[in-house]
């Protein structure tokens, strides 16, 4: 593959919802540029993008693939997000190398909720966009209703440049409202001049109009030429209309079909014509040597870096470092500063990969997008630069994983092997989080949803050939006492020679500190108990309150004073004492109104005003206490809510159902409070029938 300049190069990130026909679009820009002789089709699990197999076998892409293509002389890297909202972690790294967006959208399923989250993250992080309406050629196809959802939505932005045309019911081509031309396919996404049908010209020349008063708003001149009735040349409106893009005051609607490659034609010359170059663009990072700004403008004269933007690890294919330069020129063969880990690599080899196709080149350029085989130390997130000038750019923004489970080795002796499997997983995967819980003895993992989690078990399956099982995990109960008692715990056992004698009295009342497990104090007169033993005494209360009686859970709140006791000079030791105090606090314990403690979160939920009565009802059904609601600069409510961590399992797919997906939720630890007595019976119950199982 040829080197390509910043000026010749676009990144476009690729968004819309799960199943809209974002791999196959891919597919027909491939097609037309001659990089495929036949389209692949998702359902025959042979398409460019989705060439892993857990995204064959599920018929959804998982993972964002790089499609570079090539339209005249201009460079396209075309990156090819999953649209299921588990996989939202793969769409972060996309957006955080991509330059502009197409957002793709069914003309059969109309304006879903990915086309919105799409649109979110265009004005999140500022990307340019075309909306490209594809399915066109089915028989419940209607582009009329797309235009007037979107434009209910985002308002006058939403400029159609197509209209279709229509002949028998079927598509045959459109009105390029632009030129104000009919164009009549001939084969797949080729296309011949023809007249604009009459039932059309009315919607053409509207949609014309409106550009036209869009092109008059880019200058004074311009307005000026517009009122006073001049026509204006095709190079003054493709001009104004590129500017217009780039600015997001215009969004072109395009359309075709995905699966008769009808189209992309339109969509590769619109990309290269209405598009930023990487070079339009900047981003800003640290010399760490000088600790001074650097501005990256995506240009060769400047000191080489880079970002690590994705992972790709297979046991075949081995791993890949998916980077976009930043500034200057990376050659093969050269040494590269990874300034997050002060480790300098060799990269011997650069590719650009095309799904699992890597094609080698001799250098990348600024702007552009490659990867590097073998890199030991760069994961995701870190910055590659020279050591003379070693920068350091942030790490993008990420999704924050909340759904979890339990997961166990399927196969004993497998521990290590599914050790290093996930090690990998987690490096491909950002949104994957791993937590060792000692307390429940459990290892729990993250994701963004349900969804993630199972493909995941499916990965280490297939690609790492160890075996996991998923389960619903253990939550982090604490048991603790409501009123004071005193009592007396007793150890005596005479075996021959030297017996065993140790006894405590001890008051045993709440702290009123829930985050300390216990206090221990000591109010002994006349030396009943000699001092040396009172550490023993605090070491049994110390092992107690590790497994409490009531469920086995840690204790906490527990305040313990040691007020009276007796010792034998001869048979008394540390040992001894240990024990009393053990018998001592089991007792007590059950004796001072024992009560379980469950754990309460604070939770966000974000969602469309809407949605606030259904969310706000399955959160009360939750034993959710909804503390109020803020509205949204998005025009989004917040509902704030306190929640039992308990109560959560599964909430992710819940809010998905009740908001269609258009939902958020996140939440944090906040406090322990007292459960309802049938939830700690339902534990206690729980707790018995584990312990008989163990």
């Amino acid at each position: 593959m040829n080197v390509y300049s910043s000026e010749k190069i676009r990144n476009v990130v690729l968004l819309g919802h799960g199943s809209c026909g974002k791999t196959t679009l891919v597919e027909a820009m491939a097609y037309t540029t001659g990089i495929i002789n036949r389209q692949g089709v998702v359902e025959e699990g042979n398409t460019i993008s989705d060439y892993d197999k857990e995204e064959q076998k599920r018929l959804f892409s998982i993972n964002t693939t790089l499609v570079p293509i090539v339209w005249e002389d201009t460079k396209i890297n075309i990156l090819d997000t999953p649209g299921y909202f588990d996989f939202e972690g793969e769409v972060d790294q996309a957006i955080a190398v991509a330059d502009a967006a197409v957002i793709v959208i069914s003309a059969k399923a109309g304006v879903e909720v990915g086309t919105i989250k799409a649109w979110e993250y265009c004005e999140k992080y500022n990307l340019p966009r075309i909306f490209f309406v594809t399915d066109m050629d089915d028989d419940h196809a209607s582009f009329r209703e797309v235009v007037e959802k979107l434009r209910s939505l985002y308002g006058k932005k939403i400029a159609p440049f197509h209209t279709p045309i229509r002949e028998n019911e079927q598509f045959i081509g459109f009105v390029n409202v632009v030129k104000m031309a009919g164009r009549k396919f001939t084969n797949k996404s080729e296309y011949e001049e023809c007249d604009i049908p009459d039932y059309t010209l009315e919607n053409a020349n509207m949609f014309r109009e409106e550009l036209l008063e869009a092109v008059a708003e880019t200058s004074e001149e311009l307005l000026e030429k517009y009122f006073s009735g001049e026509e204006f040349t095709q190079e003054e409106i493709s001009l104004a209309l590129r500017a217009s893009v780039i600015e997001g005051v215009v969004m072109p609607v395009l359309m075709g079909s995905g699966l008769n490659a009808q189209g992309s034609t339109m969509l590769l010359q619109a990309i290269e014509k209405y598009f930023p170059a990487p070079n339009k663009r900047s981003i800003v990072g640290t010399n760490t040597k000088t600790n001074e700004e650097f501005e990256a403008k995506f240009e060769n004269n400047q000191p080489f870096s880079a970002r690590a933007f994705k992972t790709i690890s297979d046991p075949f294919i081995g791993k890949f470092t998916l980077i976009k330069v930043c500034s200057g020129i990376l050659k093969a063969d050269s040494m590269v500063y990874n300034a997050n880990k002060d480790t300098e690599e060799k990269v011997t080899r650069l590719y650009v990969l095309r799904g699992k196709d890597q094609v080698e080149v001799k250098e990348l350029h600024a702007g552009d997008i490659g990867a590097i085989g073998r890199l030991n130390d760069t994961l995701t997130g870190d910055t590659l630069s020279t050591k003379e000038t070693p920068i350091k750019y942030e790490m993008f923004d990420m999704a924050i994983p909340y759904t979890y489970k339990r997961y166990k080795t399927k196969k004993k002796g497998d521990d290590d092997k599914v050790s290093q499997a996930i090690a990998k997983a987690l490096e491909e995967d950002l949104t994957l989080k791993v937590v060792n819980d000692t307390e429940n003895r459990q290892t729990l993992i993250y994701g963004i949803g349900e969804q993630q989690l199972d493909v995941t078990v499916s990965l280490l399956l297939n690609k790492y050939k160890v075996e996991i099982e998923l389960s619903k995990p253990k939550v982090p109960y604490r048991e603790t006492i409501r009123k004071k008692v005193k009592v007396q715990g007793r150890h005596k056992k005479q075996s021959g020679g030297h017996g065993q004698f140790g006894d405590v009295h001890i008051e045993f009342e709440p702290s009123g500190n829930l985050e300390e497990a216990y206090e221990f104090h000591e109010k002994i007169f006349g030396g009943s108990v000699p001092r040396n033993y009172f550490p023993a005494v605090d070491k049994g209360i110390q092992e107690c309150v590790q497994k409490g009686p009531l469920a086995g859970y840690p204790v906490v709140g527990l305040k313990a004073t040691l007020v009276d006791g007796s010792y034998h000079p001869v048979d008394s030791s540390e040992m001894a004492f240990k024990l009393a105090t053990i018998i001592a606090v089991r007792k007590g314990f059950l004796d001072a109104s024992p009560a379980l403690l469950e754990p309460i979160v604070s939770m966000k939920v974000v969602v469309p005003e809407q949605f606030t009565g259904d969310i706000m009802g399955d959160l009360n059904k939750r034993r959710g206490r909804v503390l109020g609601m803020n509205p949204r600069s998005d025009g989004k409510q917040e509902i704030v809510a306190d929640i039992p961590l308990s109560e959560i399992y599964g909430y992710s797919t819940d809010l998905r159902s009740i908001t269609g997906g258009i939902g958020d939720f996140s939440y944090e630890f906040s406090r322990y409070e007292q459960a309802p007595s049938d939830i700690q019976n339902a534990v206690i119950e729980e707790n018995k029938t584990d312990s008989n199982q163990e």
